[in-house]
């Protein structure tokens, strides 16, 4: 047998057929087909199941497939979650301070206290001409 031929799959069933079916060993059979022991073992484990097998069995596969891809999304949802859980659980831990009221995490408290004056203000002139103030961090 040269290498690259590609045999139908009647021709395969045919062969296995002699095989399972009439009864003759694998090796007349390949011997007779000019085709290789291995090959024939090969056809052999895919063609001897009946057709209604070979259906569910190629069902199972696509199903393990699907649930396969369900895992991987449901794992990956669930370690975000994981790191969300871990984010709230260091914000809201009590380090010594006071906790805080917030109703939610996206509330923002703002505080109100006394107003406070500027110390060090100077006015600078801007292209316009008129004059900006400014505060002096120094």
């Amino acid at each position: 047998m040269s290498k690259g031929i590609r045999f139908t799959d009647e021709f395969k069933q045919d062969a296995v057929a002699q095989v399972v079916e009439r009864g003759y060993s694998v090796s007349e059979v390949a011997e007779r087909l000019g085709i290789s022991t291995k090959s024939l073992y090969t056809w052999k484990s895919q063609f001897a199941k009946s057709p209604h097998v070979r259906s569910e069995v190629a069902e199972q596969a696509a199903e393990i497939k699907r649930l396969k891809k369900e895992l991987a999304l449901v794992t990956e949802e669930r370690t975000i979650l994981k790191k969300g859980v871990a984010f709230v659980r260091h914000w809201s831990e009590d380090n010594g301070r006071a906790r805080t009221s917030r109703a939610s995490l996206s509330e923002v408290r703002v505080h109100r206290g006394s107003p406070c004056r500027v110390f060090s203000a100077v006015d600078v002139p801007c292209a316009d001409g008129s004059f900006q103030r400014f505060l002096c961090m120094a």
